[in-house]
């Protein structure tokens, strides 16, 4: 499993074009060599297409390379858009999307499938409708792109583990994958004293928060990336391995056994925590050397 590389995430929405040079280059000076094509800078290609060869061109110069990629997120843009235009208009932009990771030689393109939103009022066999057409119309041109579409566990009714092998179920090609997300599983595990986000996002839909300690295991088959990051089990935090309150033993042990998985992501978010690149690194290099 040595040959997985290991790839990492930054927010770069908070950088100048000087700065983001300037980060890659801190990067690379702590032994990385693989950063993350993260939502923030397909959005940024999609706005202006002449900004993936600049991107393209600070990578080489730091020497470093995307690896995987993380799709544009939230109402307007997961695969669960109910709404007839809105929901082509996402279409539209994930085929983007994916032909943007074609470009930079990204092999995988993680995706959420949604979270139930309020400006829908959508009913979740709606929203599971409409993934299933996200699905149908975006896989076909992802074999083209040759990029598979990593789907994510989150918290929510719609992107448990259950639901993802039930999607994975319907649709029989390599094109479709899983990525495991580490602190999302980790708010899943057990139930914890007073109320969530999590728990208020079931009761919305009159459910009960169900609690599994085997996401990984079950999603392992498919797993095609991972997102690694770390919290005390109440808030998607996004912080640093061996801050909270996650069983990194086990999680890597079992990340060991994953029959397709190609890369391995530090999902910590520099920035949002206040996170040393140096001290990032170094934890992570670790963690998988």
């Amino acid at each position: 499993m040595s040959n997985i590389p290991l790839t990492y995430l930054f927010d770069f929405e908070h950088c100048s074009d000087p700065m983001r040079y300037y980060v890659m280059n801190e990067f690379a000076a702590n032994g990385a060599w693989h950063l993350v094509l993260s939502d923030t800078l397909i959005r940024e290609i999609l706005k202006n297409p002449h900004f993936a060869d600049k991107l393209n061109l600070e990578m080489t110069r730091a020497g470093l390379t995307f690896v995987d990629a993380h799709a544009p997120f939230g109402p307007r843009e997961d695969l669960n858009v109910p709404v007839t235009g809105l929901h082509e208009v996402m279409v539209s932009r994930a085929k983007m999307a994916l032909q943007i990771c074609a470009d930079l030689g990204v092999t995988t393109l993680t995706v959420h499938v949604g979270n139930p939103c309020d400006c829908y009022k959508a009913t979740l066999d709606e929203y599971h409708e409409a993934i299933m057409r996200s699905l149908e119309e975006l896989l076909p041109f992802a074999e083209l792109c040759r990029v598979v579409i990593a789907i994510e566990n989150i918290w929510f009714p719609t992107n448990t583990p259950e639901k993802l092998l039930d999607l994975k179920s319907m649709f029989d090609t390599a094109y479709l994958g899983f990525c495991y997300d580490s602190g999302h599983a980790n708010l899943m595990k057990e139930e914890l004293p007073g109320d969530s986000y999590v728990k208020d996002a079931w009761r919305k839909h009159h459910l009960e928060q169900p609690y599994d300690r085997d996401i990984l295991q079950k999603m392992l088959p498919y797993l095609v990336n991972c997102h690694l990051h770390d919290n005390n089990g109440l808030a998607d935090d996004h912080d640093l391995p061996g801050t909270g309150t996650i069983d990194w033993p086990h999680i890597i042990t079992q990340l060991h056994n994953a029959p397709n998985l190609k890369c391995v992501q530090s999902e910590v978010i520099p920035v949002r925590v206040s996170g040393s690149i140096r001290r990032i690194c170094e934890t992570m290099s670790k963690l998988w050397p």
